[in-house]
């Protein structure tokens, strides 16, 4: 370093200092700024590829959209099984559920928290009706069907032999209904109502709305499911010793006011009279099939265990709709 005579060497190397000093600043500024710039660039890029997935925009169609709901459709759904007529069977009708208010959906949803394995609750099913449901066939098969798909699942009946709607009407019956606690309540009824050469439509209707009001003020907030008798034969006696029987008729009356008394008062209903051919086949179906008892009122263990098999199924359809919507 060479020394200034009129300045002196010192000034000169402190001039010199001074400028290497302000170029390491200036870099150093550089170099800051530039790290910053790749962090906010860096900041950028990731949220950019990990961002949080937002509602779909109305009138856009998602194509992978995995939610949980779409989530619980693939897992919460249950086997349907194929349930074969015998061959007598002849234009069946369709075997589900008219449920248009979705009554039975609490239900639907705590089998479905079962079946998840989210809940280890027991459901509770109480089975009220005439003596196709005192038989125990029926009820039975049902609810070993739905305890083998679900789980925990109790399934109770409480059938009397001849019984009308009106039996139940007692507050005793009622009382003893409501202190099984059940999450489902399921009225058979009309195969009693519609033996009655006087049955009337009105009468019926009026029977059936105490025993759904009384049930209601006892159990509030419990679904009710109504369903339709399988279908019977009236009987006449042309001599001692000879007795004859036709299709009963008042059977597809009794059917239309039950499923006209579920529609006007928000119940659910299962129309096996409908599945298993309605007004034209279901008493021959049942007949030809070799499944009524001589009397032709009541069924043989095979024709219950159908009848049992046919609500089993259409219970799981409805529970698909549900899961699945």
């Amino acid at each position: 370093m060479e020394r200034n005579s009129t300045t002196g060497g010192g000034l000169m190397k402190r001039n010199k200092v001074y400028f290497l000093d302000t170029a390491s600043l200036h870099f150093s500024s550089l170099k800051a700024i530039f790290t910053v710039a790749f962090l906010l660039c860096c900041t950028v890029s990731l949220r950019a590829q990990d961002p949080i997935p937002s509602c779909p925009l109305l009138g856009k169609v998602t194509a992978d959209c995995d939610t949980l709901r779409s989530y619980s459709q693939r897992t919460d759904t249950v086997s349907i099984p194929q349930i074969a007529f015998p061959t007598a069977f002849r234009q069946s009708g369709a075997n589900e559920l008219t449920d248009s208010l979705g009554i039975l959906n609490p239900f639907w949803e705590k089998l479905r928290l079962l079946h998840s394995g989210f809940s280890t609750d027991t459901i509770r099913i109480v089975h009220v009706g005439d003596s196709h449901i005192r038989g125990r066939i029926l009820p039975r098969t049902t609810g070993t069907l739905l305890a083998e798909t679900f789980g925990a699942v109790s399934y109770i009946d409480k059938g009397i032999n001849g019984a009308f709607c009106v039996t139940f009407t007692r507050p005793d019956r009622i009382s003893e209904i409501a202190a099984l606690h059940p999450d489902l309540v399921i009225l058979s009824f009309g195969t009693n109502e519609s033996h009655n050469r006087r049955y009337n439509t009105l009468v019926h209707y009026r029977q059936m709305d105490e025993l759904v009001r009384m049930l209601r003020d006892s159990l509030p907030g419990v679904p009710l499911l109504m369903t339709t008798p399988p279908g019977s034969y009236d009987s006449f006696r042309k001599s001692r010793r000879r007795r004859t029987y036709s299709i009963n008729p008042r059977t597809s009356i009794a059917v239309e006011t039950i499923r006209r008394f579920a529609d006007d008062n928000g119940l659910a209903v299962w129309d096996m009279y409908e599945a298993v051919g309605g007004r034209r086949r279901a008493c021959l179906n049942w007949q030809e099939a070799g499944l009524m008892r001589p009397d032709h009122v009541h069924y043989l263990p095979e024709g219950y265990v159908l009848q049992g098999e046919l609500f089993y199924q259409a219970l799981l359809k409805a529970y698909n709709d549900y899961v699945g919507y």
